[in-house]
């Protein structure tokens, strides 16, 4: 009878894993080929914790993909009238304006994207759209959020501005959705950003509350979708820098 030992059971098995194991970058492909809208518009409350107090305001998301890029205008309804208008950009960082509650339209460029938006936990550069092909991956230790199995990916940008040195990508195993973002300054955890309340709008896997917390305990930051829409009707004119105005 053909005899086989243990060690070489255990060595082929352990072969056999890392054949068929996805790379950093496989896993980001997957996520990313996710179906997305052409265009949403989304209804949210957000809540921001600092202390013993709550900032409550509400705002208004409309975004469209077009042949330049992503185009997303947030127009504030509750508490004053702010709008933060990005044009996304295939090559370099993306185009901001800041509308004030005054009427006065600021672009907002360089150091200025490191500040907190609304007085948020999220910054300008929270907002913008993220290359994939600017980052290095590197999987790490498999991790459970919430109950849910998902891939842990080391993402950290190759060029450009970098407020953050690393970030941590945990990506559902079960459908390759993106259900957490660890963000580290100097190698040290800062914060993290979870989607929760995961549903199927019109076969589009949405968060329904995003929450973003920060590291030293100072506070969250909470948004609450009350009402999204996909692929409705967006007029271009929507997204441009005059309509701020």
């Amino acid at each position: 009878m053909k005899r086989i030992s243990i060690l070489t059971l255990i060595i082929t098995f352990l072969t056999a894993i890392s054949l068929f194991a996805m790379s950093g970058r496989e896993i980001i492909d997957r996520s990313e080929k996710l179906p997305k809208p052409k265009s949403a518009k989304t209804m949210v409350n957000m809540n921001i914790y600092k202390g013993s107090s709550v900032m409550e305001k509400e705002f208004t998301l409309m975004q469209k993909t077009t042949r330049d890029g992503d185009r997303v205008l947030i127009t504030f309804t509750k508490p004053t009238q702010i709008k933060v208008l990005t044009h996304t950009k295939k090559e370099g960082e993306d185009d901001q304006w800041l509308r004030l509650s005054s009427g006065k339209v600021k672009r907002i460029v360089g150091g200025d994207k490191s500040e907190n938006f609304v007085q948020s936990h999220m910054t300008y550069e929270d907002l913008e759209s993220r290359d994939i092909e600017n980052y290095t991956y590197k999987t790490l230790q498999d991790a459970k959020v919430n109950g849910d199995n998902c891939y842990t990916v080391e993402a950290v940008k190759k060029s450009g501005n970098k407020t953050y040195s690393k970030y941590l990508l945990y990506i559902r195993k079960s459908d390759f959705f993106l259900v957490k973002i660890d963000f580290y300054q100097k190698d040290k955890l800062f914060k993290s950003l979870e989607n929760q309340n995961i549903t199927k709008n019109n076969g589009i896997l949405t968060p329904m509350k995003i929450v973003v917390t920060m590291a030293d305990g100072s506070g969250r930051t909470e948004l609450i979708v009350q009402k999204v829409l996909y692929n409705v009707n967006i007029e271009d004119s929507t997204f441009s820098k005059d309509a701020l105005r």
